[in-house]
């Protein structure tokens, strides 16, 4: 059984990422790409659908021991995890170095104290655990061949082969150190290179503590915000600047249900607000290569903009299922592929149009053809901002007037007069002010409910919906606006949990809701940042203080979060780590530090 979603460590090489849990099984691992199929899928099934399993030796009836400590080492993905054995302590250093050629996997097994005997068990399975490799010797390195893909493995511990799984028995005393790589090259390909662990393990740490210092924050949170923003670089696919939103797939939302989905793409919304939070803390380099890689994905094509793109800029995303896994603790379906990409999506104008506003303003250096597609995306919503959508959530019921959308489309409409006013484009500016407002004025009018004070989730409905946290934060109406506080209380009265956590909107049990989906999910933890983002910006710091340190405490050990938080199970729940939930975390804490809303 694979662990809990907070038990996993993520390790990646900005091309794919590997999930390490906390008794040293990889129990994910696409290569080469993080959409690509997985070579360790135990994940979302059992050992049988791969895994590699590094850490002291235990006899057969026991289960693995887990770390008694793990961290990343310093500002990196370099993750140690230390074992304390009747025998002695051991450490383990797992890390993906920045490729430069074959995608590598490294891991160190370094004695500190004793003599503790140590195993390695890998059982590679290609196409997500469903297919055997053919493992054998290849001068002298060890190599899985199945179809198109090869992994090499190697090591200086003596291996054998039993039951389809390579295993290397050892023990390590005080300063021995010995590495173990996995390399994956197409199989018409020749051998990759050998790995030079060590040396790649300096090249490694060094290039994070690069990275790192580029970081403009320094303010009380700065612990949270670096690994957030570590976790975000992670999350980048180097080759294209593309950002996936999470680097698994079908971890559930709810336990054992069916609200489980395809995370691996660049979504626009959540790699639009991931350039913000890079913006503001200093990564330009980043924020520039998104925007080509926005330019080259919608390809001057604003009338079929998609809200999702694959990290290179592919359109078809098909969605299947893979019937063979069983899912993470008996969540099923387990789904490959999106069959959201072609929802309409009004808000993602929005989103689009306010990243490209936040790059300019912060001196980008300006893309004639950013600012066109700027003004092609206002030409489309001129004429569809009226109709209705799936909205931010996608939901999969019927279309809807989402008040989030119509607010985004507002946003988008008025960034793009004050790039006109700025004098860095042409359009009809008066035309484009009368469209602002008739947005403005459609909002109030069909989306505010008088008796209760109160924006809802869509024209004429009593629902809330937690997106509707944003209409301070886009400039929509003042923070002090009676009706912004209204439905920020609104919020807290109706769509808070026990302990303070905000969910999106409300579910219907075994019943279809608005999402056309059944089930519940847990807070969505992006939601209770807007929270205290939002109670900042009405006066209320202290308490929004507090729901953000509270909000920190559900990380795991090592600083990283899923999308939700199961209030009743008390545990991490949905694809992880969650881009989703790490933007807002960072923008949280730096609108508390501007405003001095932090304790000691």
């Amino acid at each position: 059984m694979a662990g809990r979603i907070e038990d996993y460590a993520l390790i990646g090489d900005m091309q794919t990422a590997a999930l390490v849990c906390r008794d040293g099984t990889v129990d994910w691992l696409c290569l080469p790409r993080f959409d690509s199929h997985a070579i360790f899928a135990g994940l979302l099934g059992t050992e049988e659908h791969g895994f590699w399993r590094l850490g002291p030796a235990y006899a057969s009836d026991q289960q693995p021991p887990t770390a008694a400590r793990r961290s990343y080492r310093g500002d990196s993905l370099i993750l140690e995890s230390e074992w304390d054995t009747q025998r002695g302590t051991v450490r383990v250093t797992d890390f993906m170095p920045p490729r430069d050629g074959a995608p590598q996997l490294i891991r160190i097994v370094e004695g500190v104290s004793g003599r503790v005997p140590m195993r390695s068990a890998l059982r590679m399975r290609f196409s997500y655990g469903r297919v055997v490799p053919w493992v054998h010797k290849h001068d002298g390195r060890t190599v899985a061949v199945a179809g198109p893909d090869s992994v090499w493995f190697d090591t200086t511990a003596e291996t054998y082969g039993k039951s389809l799984t390579t295993y290397a028995d050892f023990t390590v005393a005080p300063g021995d150190r010995i590495a173990f790589t996995i390399s994956w090259q197409p199989s018409h390909k020749e051998a990759p290179p050998l790995p030079e662990p060590e040396q790649s393990l300096e090249a490694t740490e060094d290039f994070w503590r690069e990275w790192v210092d580029h970081c403009t924050y320094h303010g009380p949170y700065r612990e949270a915000v670096i690994r957030s923003l570590i976790t975000l670089k992670a999350l980048t696919y180097a080759p294209t600047g593309g950002i996936v939103a999470a680097p698994t797939t079908s971890l559930p939302e709810d336990i054992g249900g069916v609200r489980n989905w395809d995370y691996r793409y660049t979504w626009l919304r959540d790699a639009a607000i991931t350039l913000s939070s890079l913006l503001r803390t200093g990564y330009r380099e980043e924020a520039r290569a998104w925007r080509e890689w926005l330019l080259r994905a919608v390809a001057g094509d604003p009338e079929n903009l998609q809200i999702m793109y694959g990290i290179a800029g592919e359109r078809e995303l098909g969605e299947a299922e893979l019937d063979w896994l069983p899912g993470f603790e008996n969540s099923t379906p387990v789904r490959v592929g999106n069959g959201a990409a072609h929802q309409l999506q009004l808000d993602v104008y929005g989103e689009v149009t306010e990243a490209l506003h936040l790059a300019h303003m912060t001196g980008l250096a300006r893309n004639d053809y950013a600012s066109l597609l700027q003004l092609k995306l206002i030409r489309y919503l001129e004429d569809h901002w009226q109709e209705p959508d799936e909205g931010i959530w996608e939901v999969r019921g019927p279309r809807r007037h989402f008040v989030h959308s119509k607010v985004m489309a507002w946003v988008a409409v008025d960034r793009t007069i004050k790039l006109i006013e700025s004098g860095d484009a042409d359009g009809p500016l008066e035309r484009w002010k009368e469209l602002r407002d008739d947005i403005h004025r459609d909002v109030c009018e069909k989306g505010y409910d008088k008796e209760r004070n109160t924006f809802t989730q869509s024209y004429g409905s009593k629902e809330l919906d937690a997106s509707l946290l944003l209409i301070p934060q886009m400039g929509f109406l003042p923070p002090d606006d009676k009706r912004v506080i209204g439905t920020i209380e609104a919020i807290q009265r109706e769509l808070s949990t026990p302990d303070g956590f905000i969910l999106r909107y409300p579910t219907q049990g075994d019943n279809e809701g608005v999402d056309g989906l059944p089930g519940d999910e847990g807070a969505f933890l992006a939601c209770s940042f807007w929270m205290a983002d939002d109670l900042a910006m009405i006066g209320r710091v202290d308490e929004a203080r507090k729901l953000f340190e509270k909000l920190l405490s559900l990380r795991n050990d090592l600083g990283l979060l899923a999308e939700e938080w199961d209030p009743h199970l008390k545990r991490q729940v949905g694809n992880f780590p969650q881009a989703f939930s790490h933007v807002p975390l960072i923008d949280t804490a730096l609108r508390l530090t501007a405003s001095g809303a932090y304790g000691g």
